[in-house]
């Protein structure tokens, strides 16, 4: 952030099926904007690229998405997590929404980022993000949607709390 007067600059990354329509980003867009920050959301096609370099693919997209440009926060979904190596690398915090542990890409998380997974995910393996220090929350019951499969109103409630998360987070950046 430049000035006292500059908005906030949330990036908000989708996972490759999961996009920015999907409730998760929906809701951080509509947090964000409510906290007159700016949200820059870009979409993307998970190609062979993406395939074979998963982080480089999503670093890639990630720059040319900014051009130039710093965000205060990230706040990212499954396979928008790659950008976690990248974020930790510009000292940018971030929400890490089901990150994809068995890519070793969220091992870096640092104190300043929170990882979010559902405990029947078989992709949320907690114990793989290391010692960094991030906040980890497992959401009980929920899957990768961070769902719970055949009861919606537990899933808009366990969401949520997982959003309510988010806020506090987008929320501070005005305190900084």
């Amino acid at each position: 952030m430049g000035t006292a007067t500059d908005r906030p600059l949330v990036l908000v990354l989708p996972g490759s099926g999961y996009g920015q329509q999907a409730p998760l980003l929906w809701w951080t867009r509509a947090v964000a904007e409510q906290h007159d920050a700016e949200v820059l959301a870009p979409s993307w096609d998970a190609d062979d690229d993406a395939g074979t370099d998963p982080v480089g693919f999503v670093e890639r997209s990630v720059e040319r998405a900014l051009g130039g440009r710093r965000p205060d926060l990230v706040v990212a979904k499954s396979f928008g997590c790659c950008a976690l190596p990248w974020a930790v690398r510009n000292g940018i915090a971030g929400v890490w929404l089901t990150p994809v542990c068995t890519l070793g890409s969220v091992a870096a998380a640092s104190a300043t980022d929170v990882a979010v997974g559902g405990s029947a995910d078989p992709l949320w393996q907690p114990d793989a993000i290391g010692g960094g220090g991030a906040r980890l929350q497992t959401v009980d019951g929920a899957d990768h949607a961070l769902e719970v499969r055949g009861d919606w109103r537990r899933s808009q409630r366990l969401q949520a709390e997982v959003l309510d998360l988010v806020e506090g987070r987008i929320a501070g950046l005005r305190a900084v």
